[in-house]
C-alpha cells in the first residue's frame, strides 16, 4: 500500500456485521460438544464482560485439538455465508479506490482459507486474531492483529497513517459492544461510524461513553431481542455504497 493509492478506508467487523456467522462457528462445527460454551464466551466478550485474551484462552483450553486447515475448509464449503451484497460491496470499494479492511476478532486461519478457496474478493488488509492460523500468515494482508478489542482502533489508525489519510477519510462499522472501543476512537478522531445489525451492547457502550453513531444499517436490536436471521439476510449491503460514497467520495 502506498500513499495516495487510496481515497479512504472502510474498516469493518465481520461476524454478525458483514456475515451472519459467528467467529467461533468453525470450532463448533468441528467440536459440537463445545457449542454452548462457545456461545457463552462470545456473549461475554462482545458484551464487554471478559477480554478477548480471556475468551481465546478459555477456547484453547476447551479444544481437544487445534483446528486443521482441512476442518476449516470443510466448514467453509458447507456454511460460509455473507449478508446479501457484501462481496459486491467489497469489489465496489476496490474499484473506487477505497481500502476495504476487515477488522475482526475472527481468526486469521478463517480468512486464509476463505481467500484460498476464492470465496471473497481479494482485499489488502485483514486484521484478525491469530488463535487459529495455518502456515505463515505474516505477509502484508495479515500484518495487523486483533489480540484485544482495543486493537481494532489501533489497526485502523495505523493503516490510515500509513496511507497519509485523515480520520475524515475513514468509515468504521461494527455491530456489538466488542466494537465499542473502535467506535470510541472513531468518534473522538472524527471518523464516520455505522452500526450494522446493531446489537444493544453497542448501543449501550456508545450511550455510556457519549458516542454518537452516525448511521444505522440493517436491523437494530432491542435488549434481549432474538436475532431475526431471515430479515438480516434480506438486507442488501450494496445499498451501503451510497452511504460510503457520501462520506469518502465527496
Amino acid at each position: 500500500m502506498g500513499v495516495n493509492q487510496y481515497r479512504g478506508i472502510f474498516s469493518s467487523d465481520w461476524s454478525e456485521c458483514l456475515s451472519p456467522n459467528g467467529p467461533f462457528d468453525p470450532i463448533a462445527a468441528a467440536y459440537p460438544q463445545l457449542d454452548e460454551d462457545l456461545r457463552r464466551i462470545f456473549r461475554e466478550y462482545t458484551g464487554n464482560r471478559i477480554s478477548l485474551r480471556q475468551a481465546t484462552s478459555q477456547i484453547r483450553n476447551l479444544m481437544p485439538e487445534p483446528l486443521s486447515a482441512e476442518q476449516m475448509d470443510s466448514y467453509l464449503k458447507q456454511h460460509f455465508r455473507t449478508y446479501s451484497g457484501v462481496p459486491e460491496l467489497m469489489q465496489w470499494c476496490l474499484e473506487k479506490g477505497i481500502l476495504f479492511m476487515i477488522n475482526t476478532t475472527g481468526t486469521q486461519g478463517y480468512f486464509q482459507r476463505v481467500f484460498e478457496l476464492g470465496l471473497l474478493p481479494e482485499i489488502p488488509v485483514v486484521a484478525a486474531n491469530p488463535m487459529i492460523r495455518f502456515g505463515n500468515a505474516h505477509y502484508a494482508r495479515y500484518a495487523h492483529e486483533v489480540l484485544e478489542i482495543e486493537d481494532k482502533a489501533k489497526n485502523t489508525r495505523a493503516v490510515m497513517e500509513s496511507l497519509g489519510l485523515q480520520p475524515a477519510n475513514v468509515v468504521v462499522m461494527g455491530d456489538s459492544g466488542g466494537d465499542g472501543p473502535h467506535f470510541r476512537w472513531a468518534s473522538q478522531a472524527g471518523a464516520f461510524t455505522i452500526g450494522s445489525m446493531t446489537k444493544s451492547s453497542l448501543d449501550g457502550y456508545c450511550a455510556s461513553h457519549g458516542i454518537h453513531i452516525n448511521h444505522f444499517f440493517g436491523l437494530k436490536y432491542a435488549p434481549a431481542a432474538i436475532r431475526d436471521h431471515h430479515s438480516e439476510m434480506a438486507v442488501d449491503f450494496k445499498e451501503l455504497a451510497k452511504v460510503i460514497a457520501r462520506v469518502l467520495l465527496k
